[in-house]
């Protein structure tokens, strides 16, 4: 395969990424920079959601407790959302107070919160117990309840057009701390703070039924704990979540290596590589990863993910006005995405969220419509994202840096 980067192919401008308001970090050879650790390695405490139940269990026999009392705390935070002690009326009165503190120390205190689409759209903004900022984003659609999960405060991938890669990577957050994003909408979710409930007799979703790791941070670059949390979302209740770890989708920018450890999870996990442009020539420059892994490399390394585990993946593509919009970007990635064989793949082209004077700014509708017609011309399923949040700073990161 050639890259289409030929005159003939470019019918209209092609405008470079470039840091607007803020200036880039950069290392020492002018490259953006890659931050894969992080500067700061100090947790919060152990929390219950850091454990498996067994490990509970231990923890509490430590503490001079009967095993059986981490079924019942258990009970209280995944099935009931509640870190009130005065409501666990199971537990010994005497002793709930000190079993609380220990095994459910404060992770996340609310901060801001934004509601839009009639109220069927949440974004959360939490500060973590050393004072570092994230978000999640809750939104009930017909028939699910989708929740949009940090796993950093920060990110060290330094994306140009990224809120979130401004501040760079600050820390990698505990297990405990991602699920808890999630017990946090459920519990706002039996609050009935999430709009109203369906009157045309379909499906209501009591409580988050779909996880996308697409807020703050770079969920691959926190392997370990990334894991951690996901066990916790999919073991049966009282032990976790008990979802379906078919609707969990974990995105990535492209960390080759880890999306083949992924791949080898023995998880039906839904995965979701954010390419942005078929070409190294943009690439490098939208997505600075990709001067570790090329586009052909993530595009091996997700058509593994789908041999390993016979799931589709996705490929999230924000469509920038002149940037990645040409068509012959459309031709190439269906090229390259055919050359790895049928059915594996869906294409999620993502109007960006427009911004007056900006270079970062959506493709024009035509333009759109024209990308989307020529992948579903040779083949590829595509569908145009529904986005969600543009009048709350949707955006990852937007609110974060605002605060």
């Amino acid at each position: 395969m050639t890259e289409h980067t030929t005159a003939a192919h470019r019918t209209r401008p092609q405008v470079r990424p470039k840091a607007e308001g803020w200036t880039q970090a950069t290392d020492a050879g002018g490259r953006p920079l890659l931050q894969f650790r992080e500067p700061r390695r100090t947790q919060p405490e152990t929390h219950l959601a850091d454990l498996s139940l067994a490990e509970r269990k231990a923890k509490l026999v430590e503490l001079g407790h009967p095993a059986f009392r981490a079924t019942q705390l258990s009970t209280h935070y995944f099935e009931h959302y509640t870190v009130d002690p005065e409501q666990m009326t199971d537990l010994p009165a005497s002793a709930r107070s000190e079993i609380v503190e220990k095994m459910l120390p404060p992770l996340l205190t609310e901060v801001r919160r934004l509601r839009t689409d009639k109220g069927e759209t949440i974004k959360f903004l939490w500060r973590l117990f050393d004072g570092a900022l994230v978000e999640s984003v809750l939104m009930r659609y017909p028939g699910r309840v989708t929740l949009c999960v940090s796993s950093q405060a920060g990110c060290g991938m330094n994306c140009p057009f990224c809120a979130t890669g401004q501040a760079g990577l600050t820390r990698n957050l505990s297990a405990a701390e991602i699920v808890d994003q999630v017990v946090a909408a459920n519990r706002a979710i039996a609050n009935g703070e999430l709009g109203g409930l369906r009157k045309d007799g379909g499906f209501d979703s009591p409580r988050v039924t779909n996880i996308v790791f697409m807020g703050m941070g770079e969920p691959l670059a926190n392997y370990k704990r990334l894991m951690n949390a996901v066990n916790r979302m999919v073991a049966p209740a009282p032990e976790g979540l008990g979802m379906s770890a078919r609707h969990i989708t974990v995105s990535s920018v492209g960390l080759v290596p880890a999306i083949r450890k992924l791949a080898d999870e023995d998880l039906p996990l839904t995965f979701a590589l954010s390419l942005h442009a078929p070409d190294d020539t943009l690439r490098d420059e939208l997505i600075p990863v990709n001067d570790r892994w090329k586009v052909d490399e993530a595009l091996d390394a997700a058509r593994y993910y789908f041999e390993k585990t016979g799931r589709r993946v996705s490929i999230e593509y924000a469509l920038i006005k002149d940037m990645n919009d040409h068509a012959w970007r459309a031709d190439l990635l269906a090229e390259k995405l055919n050359a790895r064989g049928r059915g594996w793949v869906h294409v999620n082209p993502i109007p960006l969220n427009p911004t007056p004077g900006s270079i970062w700014t959506a493709s024009e509708p035509a333009v759109t419509n024209e990308f989307i017609r020529r992948l579903e011309a040779a083949g590829i399923p595509t569908t145009l994202r529904d986005t969600r949040g543009k009048e709350i700073d949707g955006a990852c990161g937007q609110l974060a840096a605002a605060e």
